[in-house]
Parts: C-alpha cells; sequence; structure tokens
C-alpha cells in the first residue's frame, strides 16, 4: 500500500473526504495552543469568567451540601443526610471539571475563598431543619439549571467542548431537581394518608 494523503468514506448519505496529513500538520502545529486553536470562535476571556463563575457556584454548593448533610437531624435524617453527601460529591466532580477546563484553555481556576460568593450564581443558605435545607438546595439547583442554560447557549458552537461539558452537568442537575422534587411530591403524598 503507498502512502495515501486521504481518508475516504462512502455511506448512503454521501461521502466524506479528509486530508489526514494536513490534519496532522495542524494538529503537530497547534499543539502548544492546548485547547485554544485557529478554529476556536469563542471570546477565550469571557468563556474563563463564565468558568470561573460556574467553578464558584459548583463550590458553593459542595459547601452547602456539606454543611447539610452534617446538621441533618430528626427521624428522617440519615437518609436526607447520606443524600446530601451524595450530592456534595457530585457537585465536587463537576468543579473539578470545570477547573480542568479553565487550565485547558489557558486560564487560571480562581479557587480564592474571598472570592467565590462574589462569583457563585447559587447563594450559601444555612437553612434551620430538614425541610428548609431542601428547598434551599432546591432553589439553588434551579439557578444553576438556569444559570448553565445562558451559559451553553451563549457558547453555541464557538466552543463545543466546554459547551458539553456545561451540558453534562446541566443534564445532571437536572436529573438531580427532578429526583428530589419527585422525592418531595411523594412525601407530600404520604403525609395526607
Amino acid at each position: 500500500m503507498g502512502k495515501d494523503k486521504s481518508l475516504v468514506i462512502k455511506s448512503g448519505s454521501g461521502t466524506f473526504v479528509t486530508d489526514v496529513q494536513e490534519l496532522r500538520r495542524r494538529a503537530r502545529a497547534h499543539i502548544e495552543q492546548g485547547a485554544v486553536t485557529e478554529g476556536y470562535r469563542a471570546d477565550v476571556d469571557t468563556v474563563l469568567r463564565a468558568l470561573n463563575e460556574a467553578l464558584a457556584t459548583e463550590i458553593v454548593c459542595v459547601l452547602r451540601y456539606k454543611r447539610h448533610y452534617y446538621m441533618a437531624a430528626g427521624i428522617h435524617a440519615t437518609g436526607v443526610a447520606e443524600e446530601f453527601l451524595e450530592h456534595a460529591t457530585a457537585e465536587q466532580r463537576h468543579a473539578d471539571q470545570i477547573a480542568e477546563r479553565i487550565t485547558q484553555l489557558g486560564g487560571e481556576p480562581d479557587l480564592n475563598p474571598g472570592n467565590l460568593v462574589g462569583r457563585s450564581h447559587s447563594e450559601y443558605v444555612e437553612g434551620k431543619g430538614l425541610i428548609e435545607m431542601i428547598r434551599e438546595d432546591l432553589v439553588a439547583e434551579r439557578i444553576v439549571i438556569e444559570s448553565y442554560s445562558e451559559i451553553v447557549r451563549f457558547l453555541g458552537n464557538d466552543d463545543p467542548s466546554t459547551r458539553r461539558l456545561m451540558e453534562e452537568i446541566h443534564a445532571n442537575d437536572l436529573r438531580t431537581l427532578l429526583e428530589s422534587l419527585g422525592k418531595d411530591e411523594h412525601e407530600k403524598a404520604e403525609h395526607k394518608h
């Protein structure tokens, strides 16, 4: 076999041709640029600012869930406390993913505790008792869903990797919210009986 410069794939919907040598050349030429290559169309500074806000939001959520985990008390506390801990762990994973993406884009994750509350989209509300804690967590999840939806819309096709990351986190938070709302409705029905 000779050196074929092109990759040709034929399917029912047409032919896809790419110059493999050119792809390799571009990949090697731009490896030092990391994620921000010539094809990157988003405003990097704006994306980094949005990601640092999302990072602060996730960290504030971790701290709120951790507090709720330790403060949960009452007859249903054990199950609810474990739920708080699971959410804290998930939010920490999201924070780590966002921080990693910030560094991939050439930025620096802002983990300064003094800056977190000012950049976070959700608030750190402690809540008194399980019901109030759950309510505050649900409010925070809704805020996160709305703000991350805005970030996803802003990114559009200009930064598909960051958009996918935010969509994945958004989907996890939406699933969490729906599960929590479902539990609330189930608990209300039980109290009526």
